[in-house]
């Protein structure tokens, strides 16, 4: 799905970068062999977001010398917008399967596959926090081909922000670079030429950098960056570099953190509130079902880690078998967690049955997770008494029966059906008392929220939902903000 409306704390990107020498911005010392053009997107593959995924990458075509000031750069966004720094060898340099085989075929010299390296990054990118921080990448992609192997494996731009300049400039800037041999740093003859004279001895003119060396990897630059440029033709956004570094970094951040806008699909980011008896559970699997997103049951999650035995479930184990509330702390921990999996950050989820006071709800904000379509279903407490506590299991076959709206099909069924002890009336009003006692506050947190009358034919009521969950948000409230 792409995100029709980010309201995004900091930064979605990726960006392309051919050469080196379009980063004034960054240091005037760093120009480069060839013309740099970096573009800035907000991952659609992510959804639409309120600051829980912010994400970004910066790539270039060609990096020969340049990539200190090449990480120099992406740092300096990282900072900014507080994101995850990667490169193509610290991601290497995570041992996986992946990364294993792009080693052995660096070794004998072979062609890396570029569905290989594309793995390579959605495997980084699948960790929890490039989902929650971020990304900034440098290296990656260097070719039209590379480009849509990324796009082919679900990492899709919205924005793109491209840095250019004449190719004069250009060549002026590379021909006075100077590189640090010692520390890596580049300088520059005219922009940043260090004031240490012990600096200055040990600076030397890089290869590759003479007038006829640069026109021709400009011209290189110019060939290929068509067909980068192709692949994000309605998405790019194009800033003279040839100013101040202050103006052009300003106009690059300044895109990239706006809000991106479509009539395309979002990511939902559904919660399901309503008293016991509502009908959320049902109403959750009927949205999962339809728009293929992840139905998230609280109390499901927590038994399936007690089911594994992890640690995790070894520590909330004795909650769960005596049926006692599970530390708000430990259960944010695990939801979070299932909800920062790249499933969920794709496809988009659903949860009923939590957050289910103002504390859980402070701590899942808190959590970096927030929703973007909240449901009230109400239902008056007398039709929940009578769907509850009329409620039937027959204990041979696991078929729910309800004496008014589904009854057994014979005696026989009927008489070995027997009641779950929750369902007493006693035990629905105390669970009645403790949903309104917290029902209101939850209402002004998520402010707006969306109230749907429950006590109805649940199809019905899954028509109002749905006709919610395709509508657009308002373009001019920052939901749960």
């Amino acid at each position: 799905m792409v995100a029709d409306e980010l309201d995004v704390k900091g930064v979605e990107a990726l960006a392309v970068d051919v050469g080196d020498s379009l980063m004034p911005w960054v240091s005037m010392s760093h120009v480069g062999a060839a013309n740099d053009s970096l573009h800035f997107w907000e991952a659609s593959y992510l959804g639409e977001s309120y600051g829980l995924c912010v994400m970004a990458s910066l790539v270039p075509v060609e990096i020969d010398e340049i990539v200190p000031p090449q990480q120099r750069a992406a740092k300096l966004l990282c900072d900014k917008i507080s994101m995850n720094f990667l490169t193509l060898d610290n991601m290497l340099a995570n041992k996986s399967v992946i990364s294993n085989k792009i080693q052995r075929l660096n070794i004998n010299n072979k062609e890396i596959p570029n569905t290989l390296w594309a793995k390579l990054i959605l495997e980084r990118l699948s960790k929890t926090d490039c989902i929650k921080r971020g990304w900034i990448l440098v290296g990656y992609p260097k070719t039209r081909e590379q480009a849509i192997a990324l796009q082919e494996i679900g990492i899709a731009p919205e924005h793109v922000v491209i840095l250019d300049a004449p190719d004069t400039v250009l060549i002026e800037r590379n021909l006075g670079k100077r590189i640090d041999m010692t520390t890596g740093e580049i300088y520059h003859t005219t922009f940043n030429w260090p004031a240490s004279s012990k600096i200055q001895s040990r600076l030397i003119k890089p290869n590759g950098i003479t007038e006829e060396e640069t026109a021709k990897e400009l011209l290189e630059y110019r060939r290929v960056s068509h067909g980068i440029l192709n692949s994000y033709s309605k998405k790019y956004h194009i800033v003279n570099a040839d100013q101040p570094c202050v103006d052009v970094f300003s106009q690059v951040l300044s895109h990239v953190q706006s809000r991106y806008r479509s009539n395309a699909p979002y990511t939902p980011r559904i919660i399901l509130h309503g008293p016991p008896g509502s009908g959320r559970s049902l109403q959750a699997s009927l949205i999962a079902e339809k728009y293929k997103i992840v139905n998230v049951s609280c109390g499901q999650i927590l038994k399936e880690a007690v089911a594994a035995e992890t640690r995790f479930g070894e520590a909330i184990k004795p909650y769960v078998e005596s049926r006692q509330p599970v530390p708000d702390v430990m259960v944010i921990k695990c939801m979070s967690q299932r909800l920062c999996k790249l499933d969920c950050s794709t496809q988009g989820w659903v949860i009923h049955g939590f957050p289910q006071d103002m504390n859980q709800a402070g701590m899942f904000k808190d959590a970096g997770i927030s929703p973007n379509r909240v449901f009230f279903l109400d239902v008056p407490d007398d039709a929940v008494i009578e769907r509850l506590t009329l409620r039937l299991l027959d204990p041979v076959t696991g078929e729910r029966y309800h004496s008014i709206y589904k009854p057994a099909p014979t005696s026989e069924v009927y008489n070995r059906c027997k009641i779950s002890p929750k369902d007493s009336e006693e035990n629905v009003q105390n669970a009645l008392e403790v949903y309104h006692a917290s029902v209101k506050d939850l209402e002004q947190f998520y402010n707006p929220v969306i109230h749907v009358n429950a006590d109805q034919d649940p199809y019905t009521v899954f028509e109002y939902i749905e006709s919610h969950v395709v509508k657009p948000l308002s373009k001019h409230t920052n939901v749960f903000a």
